[in-house]
């Protein structure tokens, strides 16, 4: 999509910049008609994203082989033979996991066995020895879920074992169809020999498409019986949840899933989703929306697989029994605070040392660092932040038990991290992921190495003006548009998350109506009373801006990028827009 960019001031070293990348929509036009079409949305296919229908959903066996998968779950499940369900230890591989799990009990299959790999253990991705187990606990067949595209070596072993492999995932899968692993099937949206329309699909998003084949076989038609029916709308809350959490594009299908999904979520006949919604704060009546999948929900379940074990959560999306489900929806509650705090140690230690090593100067574009005692299960969300604070691809390493250094890698917008990873392959012994995360493993005497060539690559492929924060905007505005009405409308846009986030508008010639009021009991927030030509005011919130913010006086001019919202207070609505960036005139 086509947006404005613009980057405004901030507590960077580099010059501010503003940039515009494409032109305009129309300024006669409603706003959100505005958001749409500086979106690239107009006429009929504004329509449909305003509309969206599950009808809009793709046939599932367009992806390649899933009705092969499909059928041999269902002779299994006729069968009586042992299935076991191995799925990653994240949110979307464990509400992958949980759909099939749930789909396969309401095919009366064999309570399925459930493997989640250890993060520190064993580390990520399909695992031989956690074959062996499986097939020494009589499995016959394995479905992994967000995993495994790339598991040549587990593919061999598992038929060597007499295991039927069938492979689910989303990550980036060989560019060869021979590359592709000999399992009984490989279910991917992207193979290379795929014509599946929609190659978006996280791994939920993924299994959610495979329970849905397995019902329309068993029908012998595209129409299921209406209780498998009821099962794959209440299905929808799991695949909404992997979704956000696993942060792929809100378009197309996965914009059906989660639009459908999260409404579904408190009201879920799974006991662990109002469970887990009650333990993050949040009550039963309220609406749950992909910000809270992000920031409440989503942690609590990654908790478990970061800092302990991920099958908890697994469990939690997998029981029907509603104590077992609150007491793990706590537990997950304590993993996620303890993981706040290691986090923000984390982050601590490695801002001081990429500041200490100079890698945020323009020589060097990429950041990678060893750390001692570093847990690996937040070096995913520390590498985020290191991304946020510096602007270059970050990769953050630990050393294991074996002494291998593994870890976890962001990127930045217009940086492929798998690419990188896979020019600088020479120095590591696996690697794994996609264009923005991805995972990695070397010799620690590897490590000098690996770090010159990926910060060479990175010197190569990044310029040093994109090593600063772009703030993208859809359109101009003004305080006049912001009314009650454009404002709501707005929020209908949503869900809001990856390649489809919240509208933002710039407004300019805004004017302070006295000086900022510091908010929050720390005053690190802060509001001011923005005015222009006219009589319009609207009070701008800045979170986490009251340092930036204070430096304006009555009668400042200033322009200022927002995010416009409504704020509803004992049954008074009001327009209150939250500030992105600013900069005075």
């Amino acid at each position: 999509m086509d947006r404005t960019t613009a980057t405004l001031h901030k507590p960077t070293p580099r010059p501010a910049r503003w940039r515009d990348t494409g032109s305009p929509p129309p300024g006669d036009l409603p706003l959100a008609e505005r958001v749409l079409a500086a979106r690239g949305l107009t006429g009929e296919h504004a329509s449909e994203f305003l509309s969206p229908k599950l009808n809009a959903l793709h046939n599932p066996s367009g992806i390649p082989d899933i009705d092969r998968a499909a059928q041999r779950l269902l002779d299994a499940a006729e069968a009586g033979e042992p299935i076991a369900i191995y799925g990653d230890y994240d949110v979307d591989g464990c509400t992958g996991a949980a759909i099939l799990v749930r789909t396969l009990r309401a095919l009366d299959a064999s309570e399925p066995i459930t493997y989640i790999p250890h993060r520190v253990r064993e580390g990520y991705g399909l695992h031989t020895a956690a074959l062996e187990v499986l097939a020494e606990r009589g499995a016959r067949v394995v479905v992994s879920v967000d995993c495994g595209i790339t598991a040549q070596e587990q593919a061999r072993a598992a038929r060597t074992l007499g295991l039927d492999l069938i492979i689910t995932d989303h990550h980036h899968p060989p560019e060869q169809i021979e590359d592709v692993p000999d399992a009984f099937a490989v279910v991917h949206p992207r193979r290379p020999d795929s014509e599946y329309p929609f190659g978006e699909l996280c791994g939920a998003g993924v299994a959610y498409k495979l329970a849905w084949r397995m019902l329309t076989l068993r029908s012998g038609s595209e129409k299921v019986s209406p209780p498998h029916r009821s099962l794959l709308i209440d299905l929808l809350a799991l695949a909404a949840m992997g979704t956000v959490a696993d942060v792929v594009p809100l378009l197309g299908e996965n914009r059906v899933l989660t639009r459908f999904g999260l409404g579904r979520v408190p009201s879920s006949p799974f006991p662990g989703l109002p469970a887990l919604a009650i333990a993050s704060g949040m009550e039963p009546s309220d609406k749950v929306t992909a910000e809270d999948i992000g920031f409440k929900l989503g942690p609590r379940l990654n908790a478990a697989g970061r800092l302990s074990e991920g099958r908890e959560a697994l469990d939690l999306l997998i029981t029907d029994d509603d104590a077992v489900a609150q007491t793990l929806a706590r537990t997950l509650s304590v993993h996620n605070e303890r993981r706040r705090k290691m986090q923000k140690q984390t982050v601590d230690q490695a801002s001081a040392m990429v500041l200490d090593r100079g890698m945020d100067r323009d020589d060097r574009r990429a950041i990678v660092l060893a750390g001692e005692g570093w847990h690996p299960g937040v070096l995913g969300i520390v590498c985020s932040r290191l991304v946020e604070q510096f602007h270059r691809p970050a990769i953050l390493l630990t050393q294991n038990s074996d002494g291998m250094l593994t870890g976890s890698g962001r990127s930045v917008e217009g940086f492929d991290l798998h690419g990188g990873l896979d020019a600088c392959s020479e120095h590591l012994t696996k690697f794994g992921g996609h264009t923005a995360a991805a995972g990695l493993a070397l010799e620690p005497d590897r490590l000098d190495g690996f770090t010159e060539a990926f910060v060479k690559h990175a010197n190569e492929h990044l310029q040093p003006e994109t090593l600063c924060p772009a703030v993208r905007y859809d359109c101009v505005a003004s305080l006049e548009d912001l009314t009650p009405d454009a404002c709501r409308i707005l929020e209908s846009l949503g869900p809001f998350g990856a390649a489809h986030p919240p509208p933002r508008v710039l407004l300019r010639g805004l004017r302070a109506d006295g000086p900022p009021k510091l908010l929050g009991s720390r005053g690190d927030h802060a509001a001011v009373l923005a005015r222009t030509k006219g009589d319009r005011r609207v009070r701008l919130l800045g979170w986490r801006m009251a340092d930036r913010l204070s430096a304006l006086t009555h009668g400042d001019a200033f322009d200022a990028i927002v995010e416009p919202k409504l704020n509803r207070f004992n049954g008074r609505v009001s327009v209150e827009p939250t500030i992105v960036d600013f900069r005075t005139a």
